[in-house]
């Protein structure tokens, strides 16, 4: 057989499989069509060499905001997602019913980065925030969260709109007084449109148990490692009870680390009681990309340094995702038949300062970082460039 593509001597890991074993792998028509021990590499029109190197499926980021120039929240996704090993992307909420044809045409269907969404309930999306002046929150005024609205963008987009994504916070809904009535808003809309909702909490003027009675099974409960009012955590550091019912019934938890919802001791607390996130993400942002967050391959270093294996990371990012995505199978595996999209990266070791929304730093000896990227068969960043 004659490959467009073949990236040889790695390490590959590819959860999907339970395959952590050296591999080289064959593309051809922007699919994986060989995953074996030893391919001949003169049969393949172009080569990367990984030697020394970890070979993954594509990463999945669930949960960032890249709907530059209308979103006070966004950024680029190629520069910042594709070139730093995340070939697929998941834009929370950025966009609402009133915006979401100028990001569907200037950025989904523009961006090399594969881009999928969560429409905000709110018409307006994320234009204005605490961030903002003025700092008028989303859910303001409840006139804004129109299900007809809703549910008529996610018809007309069912190719990309993957559910419902509201922020929840006392400082974005009139002061808490709108959070409940736009809660069911929100889940009107999921009901209707058979999609699930991913849910920010960080700051609600709700009980998380209440808020977690109106999740289901496929729900995305995101920053579910903040600090702030309406955590996982009671008084006492215990996981709420209410949080291991959710995860039992099928609600998943995303780490969304952001500019303020990632605490080392909450995360750190949670996993000592088995409490693991479904999938880890970044919530990257304008507000966070030179620090704390930086990339997806940073945030899975820090859960690394937290003892997470390398193995169950990888599965956070690649094969969990992909079934928020809809897309097991196709995305998140190297197994043959799936989209090329692999990323390449060095576990270096050495003295790595990680740092948390609330400035606190440790010291890692391990550090993923990027080296190249191949998105449906094509090199968009070689290990030797």
């Amino acid at each position: 057989m004659k490959y467009d593509l073949i990236v040889c001597n790695g390490t590959v890991i590819d959860p999907a499989q339970g395959l952590n074993d050296q591999r080289d792998v064959g593309v051809l028509g922007g699919k994986v069509v060989a995953l074996e021990k030893r391919l001949a590499t003169n049969e393949a029109q172009e080569i990367i060499n990984a030697q020394g190197l970890l070979v993954t499926p594509g990463l999945i980021d669930c949960h960032v905001h890249v709907y530059p120039g209308v979103s006070h929240y966004g950024i680029k996704p190629d520069p910042n997602c594709l070139e730093r090993g995340v070939t697929t992307a998941v834009d929370a909420g950025s966009a609402g019913a009133a915006t979401w044809a100028g990001f569907r045409r200037y950025v989904l269907e523009v961006s090399a980065t594969r881009l999928f969404a969560f429409l905000n309930i709110s018409t307006v999306g994320m234009v204005t925030g605490a961030e903002t002046n003025p700092a008028v929150g989303e859910l303001e005024d409840l006139r804004y969260c129109s299900v007809k609205a809703a549910l008529a963008t996610i018809e007309a987009n069912r190719d990309v709109i993957l559910g419902i994504k509201i922020r929840l916070s006392a400082n974005l809904a009139r002061d808490g007084q709108n959070e409940l009535p736009a809660l069911k808003l929100a889940r009107e809309v999921a009901e209707a449109a058979r999609l699930p909702i991913m849910i920010h909490t960080p700051g609600s003027s709700l009980p998380l148990p209440r808020i977690l009675a109106e999740m289901r099974e496929g729900d995305l409960l995101t920053h579910c490692f903040h600090g702030h009012a309406s955590g996982i955590l009671d008084d006492r550091g215990q996981v709420l009870s209410a949080v291991r019912k959710a995860v039992s019934r099928g609600v998943r938890l995303d780490v969304g680390h952001g500019k303020g919802s990632f605490r080392f001791p909450v995360a750190e607390k949670a996993l000592h009681q088995g409490v693991l996130p479904s999938t880890i993400s970044t919530d990257l942002h304008r507000y966070n990309i030179k620090g704390p967050v930086y990339d997806l391959a940073t945030t899975i270093s820090k859960f690394l340094l937290l003892g997470v294996s390398v193995d169950d990371v990888l599965a956070m990012v690649t094969s969990a995702p992909a079934e928020v995505v809809g897309m097991k199978g196709r995305l998140g595996t190297l197994q043959p038949g799936a989209e090329a999209d692999l990323a390449i990266f060095e576990l270096a070791e050495g003295r790595f300062e990680l740092t948390d929304v609330a400035g606190e730093t440790r010291l890692s000896p391990w550090m993923m970082l990027p080296r190249g990227v191949v998105k449906a068969g094509r090199i968009i960043k070689s290990p030797l460039k």
